[in-house]
C-alpha cells in the first residue's frame, strides 16, 4: 500500500483502517520488527503446528492416546522449581472482564471496576483489517491514558483508577493473510503481540504495569516454549528488561491438560499462571476424541463445570498452580443482563453467583466476566470468600480430611488440601456426561453457529445470543456437536436420526431467522449456512471456523477503501 512505508520484504495489503492507526501503528520500525520475528520464529510455528496434524492422524487411527508424557516426568517430579511472582497489578485478579478491542469497549471494561481487562485480538474478535489495527490504536491510547470516544452525544474517557491491561493475541493457527513476508503470511500471533509488545512495552512499564499477555490454544509444551522464546528475543531487541514480560496461558484444549506443569515450566520466567478456558476445552475434547462414539456428548447445556472430565481438569490446573506458585484462574459467566424482565435476569445472576461460588470454593484465585454489570456479583463472591489477595499456599492449612463443608462457609476455600488432589489420566477424559440429545439442543445449536458465523462474516466476533455474550468458542462447540450427532447417526430424544439431511430444513428456517438480525446481511447468513451443512457431510469436521471463515474477511477488506 502506498501510505504505508515497508521494510524490504514486507507487503501489507489490508486496507480499512484510519489514517492515524497507519501512521502510530504500521511504523517501518514496527514492521521491521515482525519481520525479523516472522524469520527467526515461523519456521519452528510451522512444525509445531505440523505435529497437531500428526497427533490427531494417530489419534484417529487408534494408534495414539491422550496421556501424562513420560519424557517430562522429571519436570513433574520436581518439587524446587517455582514460577515468576505476580507483575506490579497482577497480585489480585480476583475478577477480570474480557471483551474486543473496539474503542467503546475498552474504556467501558477498563472503568468497570474489574482488577483487570483481557483485550481480545482472538475469539471474541472478527480479524478484519480494520478491527486489527485500529484495536492496536485504541490500547496504544490507552496504555498512554489519552483514550476517549463520544456517540450520541455521549463521552467516554478513563477514570482516574482503572483496570490492568492484558492482551490476548490469536493462537498459533492463525494467519495475518494481509502482511506478507518474503512470500510468507504473517502469525496472527506474532502480529497481535509484537505490535503491542513494541509499541507499548516500555510505556507500559513507566505507567506502573507492564506488557502482559493472555496466550491461547495451545496443545504442547513446545509451543508454550515458542512463545517464551519470542518474549527473550522481543525484549532483547528492543532492549527492554528480562523477565518483566509475563503470560497467562490458557488451558483450553484436551492436550494441554496433560501437561500443565509442563507449560508453566517452560514459561516460568514470564508466567503469570493457567485459565481454565471452559468452552475451548469442550470444543477441544469432542475434536481431539472425535474418532470414537464413546465420547458423542449430550446437548451442550448439559456439558457443565461439574461433569467429570470437566471437575478433573479443573482440580488439575488449580493444583498445579498453586504447586508452583502462581494464580489459577476461573472460566467465564458469559450471561449478560436480561431487561424488561426481572424473573429472567434474577435467574441468570443467581447462574452466575452459584458458578462464581463454585469457582472460588474449589480454589481459584480469579474469575472471568464478559459484562461491566457482572463485575459487582462477581467481585462480592469472591471478596467473601477469598480474604487474601489469592489463595496460592492457603491449601497448605488446610485440615488433613476431603469432606466439603457448607457452600455457605466463608472459609471453604481451606476444605480440601491440594497437594492431596490425585487425578488420573482416565479422569480427564471421563466420557460420563449426563444429559440427552434433543430437539432444542439441536435447534439451539443451529441457530447459534449461523448467528455467530453470519455475525463474525460482518466483522463482529462479540454476538448477544440469548442474553449470552458469545464470541467463537459457543459456535465452535455447537459445530463440532453437530458434525459428532451426524457422523455417528445419534438421535434425540424423540427418536428423530441426526444427519446433514435430517437437519437441512432446520437450518433453512433458522437462517431465514438470522438474516432478520441488524446488521447482517443475506450473503453472509447463505455462506454460513452452505458451511455448517458441508461440515456436517465432512468425515473429520475442520480444525477451526476461523480459519475456514478468513477468507471472506480478505475479500470484505479488500473492498473497503482508507
Amino acid at each position: 500500500m502506498s501510505s504505508i512505508q515497508t521494510p524490504p520484504g514486507v507487503q501489507v495489503r489490508g486496507n480499512g483502517h484510519s489514517s492515524q492507526a497507519a501512521k502510530t501503528i504500521l511504523t517501518p520500525e514496527a514492521l521491521e520488527f515482525l519481520a525479523r520475528m516472522h524469520r527467526t520464529f515461523n519456521k519452528t510455528r510451522l512444525s509445531l503446528l505440523a505435529a497437531r496434524q500428526d497427533l490427531q492422524k494417530k489419534l484417529d487411527s487408534g494408534n495414539a492416546k491422550l496421556s501424562f508424557l513420560k519424557e517430562t516426568e522429571a519436570v513433574r517430579a520436581a518439587p524446587s522449581w517455582r514460577c515468576a511472582p505476580p507483575g506490579p497489578g497482577l497480585e489480585d485478579r480476583r475478577v477480570e472482564i474480557t471483551g474486543p478491542t473496539d474503542r467503546k469497549m475498552v474504556i467501558n471494561a477498563l472503568n468497570s471496576g474489574a482488577k483487570t481487562f483481557m483485550a481480545d485480538f482472538e475469539d471474541s474478535n472478527s480479524p478484519t483489517w480494520a478491527n486489527m489495527v485500529n484495536g492496536q490504536l485504541n490500547l496504544y491510547d490507552a496504555v498512554r491514558r489519552q483514550i476517549d470516544y463520544e456517540a450520541n452525544g455521549k463521552k467516554y474517557k478513563l477514570n482516574e483508577n482503572h483496570a490492568v491491561l492484558l492482551v490476548r493475541p490469536r493462537g498459533w493457527h492463525l494467519d495475518e493473510t494481509r502482511v506478507i513476508v518474503d512470500g510468507e503470511p504473517l502469525s496472527g500471533s506474532m502480529f497481535d503481540f509484537g505490535l503491542y509488545f513494541f509499541h507499548n512495552a516500555f510505556e507500559a512499564v513507566k505507567r506502573g504495569f507492564g506488557p502482559y499477555f493472555y496466550l491461547p490454544k495451545m496443545e504442547h509444551y513446545l509451543e508454550v516454549r515458542l512463545w517464551n522464546d519470542i518474549f527473550t528475543w522481543s525484549a532483547a531487541y528492543i532492549r527492554f528488561p528480562y523477565g518483566v514480560i509475563r503470560g497467562t496461558i490458557l488451558i483450553e484444549t484436551i492436550p494441554a491438560a496433560f501437561q500443565m506443569e509442563e507449560f508453566l515450566y517452560e514459561i516460568r520466567d514470564h508466567s503469570s499462571g493457567l485459565n481454565c478456558g471452559r468452552w475451548d476445552y469442550i470444543f477441544s475434547y469432542i475434536k481431539k476424541l472425535r474418532a470414537s462414539e464413546k465420547y458423542v456428548m449430550p446437548d451442550r447445556t448439559d456439558v457443565t463445570m461439574t461433569v467429570p472430565f470437566m471437575e478433573a481438569y479443573v482440580k488439575l490446573l488449580i493444583q498445579t498452580c498453586h504447586k508452583r506458585k502462581v494464580a489459577a484462574m476461573g472460566g467465564m459467566s458469559a450471561q449478560i443482563p436480561i431487561k424488561n424482565d426481572e424473573a429472567a435476569n434474577t435467574a441468570a445472576m443467581n447462574k452466575v453467583k452459584a458458578d462464581k461460588l463454585r469457582e472460588v470454593t474449589a480454589g481459584h484465585d480469579g474469575t472471568w466476566v464478559a459484562h461491566p454489570a457482572l463485575v459487582k456479583i462477581a467481585m462480592d463472591i469472591f471478596d467473601d470468600h477469598m480474604k487474601g489477595p489469592h489463595q496460592v499456599g492457603l491449601s497448605r492449612f488446610a485440615p488433613p480430611c476431603k469432606v466439603v463443608s457448607s457452600i455457605h462457609s466463608p472459609v471453604l476455600q481451606y476444605h480440601i488440601r491440594k497437594e492431596e488432589v490425585s487425578v488420573s489420566e482416565l479422569e480427564l477424559i471421563d466420557p460420563k456426561v449426563p444429559g440427552k440429545i434433543t430437539d432444542k439442543g439441536v435447534r439451539e445449536n443451529i441457530s447459534a453457529a449461523l448467528s455467530y458465523c453470519a455475525a463474525w462474516i460482518s466483522g463482529n466476533g462479540c454476538v448477544p445470543i440469548n442474553f449470552l455474550m458469545e464470541d467463537a468458542a459457543t459456535a465452535e462447540i455447537a459445530r463440532v456437536q453437530l458434525w459428532q450427532w451426524s457422523k455417528y447417526g445419534s438421535k434425540t430424544e424423540s427418536g428423530k436420526k441426526l444427519d446433514a439431511k435430517s437437519v437441512a430444513p432446520i437450518f433453512e428456517e433458522e437462517a431465514q431467522k438470522v438474516a432478520k438480525l441488524p446488521g447482517i446481511s443475506a450473503q453472509q447468513v447463505r455462506i454460513a449456512k452452505d458451511y455448517m451443512l458441508k461440515q456436517l457431510s465432512q468425515e473429520w469436521p475442520s480444525d477451526f471456523l476461523t480459519s475456514d471463515l478468513q477468507q471472506y474477511l480478505e475479500s470484505d477488506d479488500t473492498k473497503s477503501k482508507l
